[in-house]
């Protein structure tokens, strides 16, 4: 299957659900185990979610991120057969009108897997919303989903989950453009640095990290876009200031 063709203006939404992660019982090993997958192909996440396991919340993030024309989601547990796993209905209800059908292939693995175990509830598993395709997992082949190239579901299981991503990434984002990035530490605040920061069009990305330093105000500033020289110029712009205002910075 070839990447889906996709521009490098994607929004990339990571949806963790799961009320032991809010409630301590479980810590979360998603996010930064899909932020380092992502960057490994020049991607960012644009926002992640932790959710506890309530329906009407679970359906207003699905429906926020369904909004969103760029979006491209990875949402993590609520996929299993037990009451208060609600991901296949919920995705069903909010991206495909409500319409399920259970899934053959998934339905005999699962009975390959545990035979008359599977009835009457974890064969539930394989009632997929509409025109879904499976996701591969290599634990136990009881897949994931996803929905449209766009929205994909996981196990709340890292071993499970984690290679989805990988998988996912191959074969559905594209690499990004590559990225160009300056950034300087300071010895200010970065007060003193707005007016030109208003004048940075938005199609860099800028980065002010403010920190007090044994009293002392610094800022860690960055710039980051597709364009080398346009960075270089806008870069330059804040370093000539610093230099006139006899601000100590360095270069990092």
């Amino acid at each position: 299957m070839q990447p889906t063709t996709m521009s490098n203006n994607i929004h990339i939404y990571a949806v963790i659900i799961g009320s032991e992660i809010l409630n301590l019982k479980r810590q979360d090993k998603h996010f930064e185990h899909l932020s380092s997958a992502l960057a490994k192909v020049g991607h960012t996440l644009f926002s992640s979610f932790i959710l506890k396991d309530d329906a009407q919340l679970i359906k207003q993030i699905y429906s926020l991120i369904k909004d969103d024309p760029y979006s491209i989601m990875f949402s993590f547990g609520g996929i299993g057969s037990t009451p208060d796993d609600l991901t296949r209905e919920l995705s069903a209800e909010i991206f495909k009108n409500g319409k399920m059908k259970r899934n053959k292939k998934f339905e005999q693995d699962i009975i390959d897997r545990i035979g008359e175990r599977a009835y009457p509830h974890p064969i539930k598993m394989s009632d997929l919303p509409i025109d879904a395709k499976l996701l591969h997992n290599p634990i136990n082949n009881m897949s994931g989903y996803y929905l449209d190239k766009r929205y994909f579901f996981m196990p709340g299981f890292p071993e499970m989950a984690h290679p989805m991503i990988e998988s996912i990434i191959q074969e559905h984002l594209q690499k990004s453009q590559k990225l160009y990035s300056k950034s300087f530490l300071a010895d200010t605040g970065e007060g003193i640095l707005i007016e030109l920061m208003q004048d940075v069009p938005p199609e860099i990305e800028l980065s002010s990290l403010p920190m007090i330093n044994g009293g002392d105000p610094k800022v860690e500033f960055t710039l980051s876009g597709s364009d080398e020289k346009q960075i270089d110029f806008y870069f330059e712009k804040f370093t000539n200031f610093l230099e006139t205002q006899k601000i100590t910075y360095r270069l990092l």
